[in-house]
């Protein structure tokens, strides 16, 4: 018979985002007590059976509050993005990651699961079924890759007796109620801003939402039943690798949309995010650039990873394939989800 999950209220953070919610609502279903830090009153989540806690990664005192009573921790809240100031990301997702560290500890939470990203070992270049072992450090002019690094090796290098720490990496999260990533997808290709590189193949390895949220409550489960896992990242992904246009021309078709062509040089494509960058940076324009220099090298590389270590340290099986997690989403879509 397996453990439980938590002999004590989890405490989650990012529970407002898209990763965040969905492991709530699983965590939920398992019966655990869930606390969710969030700035506001957050009715939505408290309807669905969630304590509320107010608090800022960035206020201590806050989650000290949040994480007195709690066994453990799941820390899913960052700034993502791929524009802005590096001291932003800096202050959001290392101090934040930081203080929420030291208010699990000195509470007494004995787990703590960290969602990290892929991007922690980005450096731009082609990474081709690469293991936990491939420890590049993001240039700081990326600085959500950046500091999610800093970040995940701050939450590593907590893990010691009676504090058993692992990051999680799942790579390009996408499914039903994706309020992000697809939503804009669809809105450039509608518009024609969308533009898609010639060459290739460029593979990537996405994680269906469902898959990435249970990757969590398998870490909080092995962390809380010995020290296999821990101290340790592991990569996620769906263990199917596919050239990312046709994942985005999939993703478009589930809307309704007609596929974009790939028209782009790739040399011509990173020139024009770096200018475009320049721009910004020259003039101070509001807004994000309409190209960036990290997305045009996201868009023109392999990533995708060796699963290994995750299957074997923490049961991971990813349950939902690329085809079935699409036919999902044209139903969630069809009935206006």
């Amino acid at each position: 018979m397996e453990s439980p999950l938590s002999d004590g209220p989890v405490l989650l953070t990012g529970a407002t985002g898209y990763l965040g919610r969905r492991i709530l609502e699983i965590l939920l279903a398992e019966g655990c007590a869930v606390r969710a830090l969030a700035r506001g009153e957050s009715p939505g989540l408290q309807a669905l059976g969630a304590e509320i806690v107010r608090g800022e990664l960035l206020d201590y005192e806050s989650l000290a509050r949040a994480a007195s009573g709690c066994s453990a921790v799941i820390h899913c809240a960052a700034r993502t993005g791929v524009w802005g100031p590096l001291s932003v990301y800096m202050e959001d997702n290392l101090l934040g990651t930081s203080n929420l560290l030291a208010a699990a500890r000195a509470a007494g939470a004995g787990v703590f699961v960290h969602t990290s990203s892929p991007s922690a070992v980005y450096d731009g270049r082609d990474l081709e079924g690469v293991d936990e072992g491939h420890a590049a450090l993001p240039p700081p002019r990326f600085p959500y890759a950046y500091s999610k690094a800093l970040a995940e090796r701050e939450a590593l290098a907590a893990n010691g007796p009676g504090f058993r720490t692992a990051a999680l990496r799942p790579h390009l999260i996408w499914g039903p109620r994706d309020p992000h990533f697809l939503p804009r997808l669809c809105a450039m290709a509608r518009s024609g801003r969308l533009r898609l590189f010639k060459g290739g193949p460029y593979l990537v390895d996405p994680t269906y939402i469902d898959d990435a949220a249970r990757a969590h409550l398998l870490a909080l489960r092995r962390l809380r039943e010995g020290d296999g896992a821990s101290g340790k990242a592991f990569f996620l992904g769906q263990g199917e690798p596919v050239d990312s246009r046709d994942f985005i021309n999939a993703l478009l078709a589930a809307a309704g949309i007609p596929a974009v062509r790939p028209s782009v040089p790739p040399s011509l494509g990173r020139l024009g995010a770096r200018l475009a960058e320049a721009l910004w940076r020259h003039l101070r324009l509001a807004g994000e650039p309409p190209a960036t220099y990290f997305t045009a090298l996201q868009l023109t590389t392999s990533h995708y990873f060796d699963l290994g270590r995750a299957r074997d340290l923490l049961g991971y099986r990813p349950e939902v394939s690329l085809e079935e997690g699409l036919r999902r989403l044209r139903e969630s879509l069809a009935g206006g989800g």
